[in-house]
């Protein structure tokens, strides 16, 4: 079977809350008795875009397992590229789309961030790597396409508001790929499962905080984000059969 790690919205800032957090979750996965096929990040890794931060990343997320990082809406391409990719000063600010090609599995990696804004966007450059990516493997080999934000309303009106849009261009081009077996995304800051162009769509815990559903009870304008719950992860497993499966975890740091 093939087992992905999951986490996300990390939100380093500087400070020793969110860097704990992540060390718990990092130091977890490391402990594993299990080799896993991949360690998915998928955005806000950075709080402000700092370089700061992007370097405090660098020595956090490392794993003896293949690991994939992606940006999100707080992250900055250009200081994303120098502090966690490795590439010099005058790196590029085009999408940070990456591939990982696993032992009978494909992990492609989109940047769905926009600069300067929260909400979501896929450029038409990167659905046509993605388009690429997918074209370039053979049907029998399952793709799992990951990014920041979900493509799709959550339920949640605060994020919502800043999903993934232009969704409609994805969803054509899933259409053509019968081998693209499902979506991974954060941004929502809770674990949710729901469905995007026929395919199961994930949505990892957050790591620095969660947030309470709109039934759920708060008692002011910023009491839905939830900062004394555990960080959490998801991991995916894809089974000889074919069928994947979603188990969710919380991470207590025991220091």
């Amino acid at each position: 079977m093939i087992v992905i790690a999951h986490l996300s919205d990390i939100h380093l800032d500087g400070g020793p809350r969110a860097a704990d957090r992540t060390r718990a979750v990092m130091e977890y996965l490391d402990a594993l008795p299990y080799d896993l096929d991949a360690v998915l990040v998928s955005g806000d890794i950075a709080d402000h875009a700092a370089a700061a931060e992007y370097e405090e990343a660098a020595k956090l997320l490392r794993s003896r397992h293949p690991l994939v990082v992606c940006p999100g809406n707080h992250d900055e391409r250009a200081a994303f590229r120098q502090g966690l990719l490795g590439e010099g000063a005058g790196a590029s600010a085009a999408p940070v789309d990456q591939v990982l090609r696993g032992d009978g599995f494909v992990l492609a990696v989109c940047d769905s961030s926009v600069p300067g804004e929260d909400h979501g966007l896929l450029e038409e450059a990167t659905l046509a790597w993605l388009d690429g990516v997918l074209s370039g493997t053979p049907r029998e080999t399952p793709v799992l396409v990951a990014f920041h934000h979900p493509p799709v309303p959550l339920h949640t009106p605060y994020v919502d508001d800043i999903r993934q849009f232009g969704e409609e261009r994805l969803a054509a081009l899933a259409e053509r790929h019968p081998h693209l077996t499902a979506f991974l995304c954060g941004h929502a800051h809770t674990a949710a499962a729901t469905t995007f162009a026929g395919r199961p769509l994930l949505v990892a815990p957050g790591v620095v905080s969660t947030l309470r559903l709109p039934w759920e009870i708060q008692t002011g304008p910023g009491h839905h984000v939830h900062l004394d719950e555990p960080p959490a992860v998801a991991f995916h497993v894809l089974g000889e059969d074919g069928r994947l499966t979603t188990h969710y975890r919380v991470v207590v740091d025991r220091r």
